[in-house]
């Protein structure tokens, strides 16, 4: 039987692979475009799968936020992904402490939506060499930033990726869509 929900992470990155603190390059690049394709992303999921830093950062801010971006974001089923936390308080959060794997198995099983991973480089890492990412989006900014952690640092074992979607924005941003390559088409 057929997953019945995908497992899509999206994330920001830079020319040069940075993904780390995007709060502090990405915002020139954000218009209408970008917000309709990210608003997409989320209009896809009903659960937003959340590591512990990303959960920290969001539940500080979206809950303040207003408009139909923040409402989305605010009323979606969070799963946060953590060891150090004793509890998720933001609304419609739940912690996984345990087997994430085990856990988002069960889940995909279940009748719904996508399951959107946003942010949370770890988890993102963790999942795709797992195996467990059905689609990796990137909206790839036309900046180097020369240094920050890279979604790919050097040393990292290969994943092998085929690209499903592709747009360019007026900005210059790369809207790319990635899914696991079939066997026949890895190299």
């Amino acid at each position: 039987m057929a997953d019945a929900r995908k497992v899509v992470a999206g994330l920001f990155m830079s020319l040069d692979g940075v993904v780390e603190a995007p709060d502090r390059w990405h915002f020139p690049y954000l218009n209408d475009e970008m917000a309709a394709a990210v608003g997409s992303m989320h209009a896809a999921a009903d659960t937003l799968l959340l590591g512990r830093v990303t959960y920290e950062s969001f539940a500080a801010v979206w809950p303040h936020q207003t408009g139909e971006l923040a409402d989305q974001i605010n009323s979606i089923h969070k799963l946060v992904v953590s060891t150090t936390l004793d509890r998720a308080d933001w609304t419609n959060s739940t912690l996984i402490a345990g087997d994430v794997i085990g856990s988002l198995v069960e889940l995909k099983r279940q009748p719904g939506k996508n399951i959107h991973l946003t942010g949370s480089l770890t988890l993102t890492r963790m999942l795709l060499y797992a195996g467990f990412i059905d689609e990796l989006r990137l909206l790839i900014h036309p900046i180097v930033l020369g240094t920050g952690e890279r979604l790919f640092p050097e040393g990292t074992d290969r994943v092998s990726l085929e690209l499903a979607r592709s747009a360019t924005f007026t900005t210059g941003v790369l809207d790319l869509t990635y899914q696991p390559a079939r066997p026949h088409s890895r190299r």
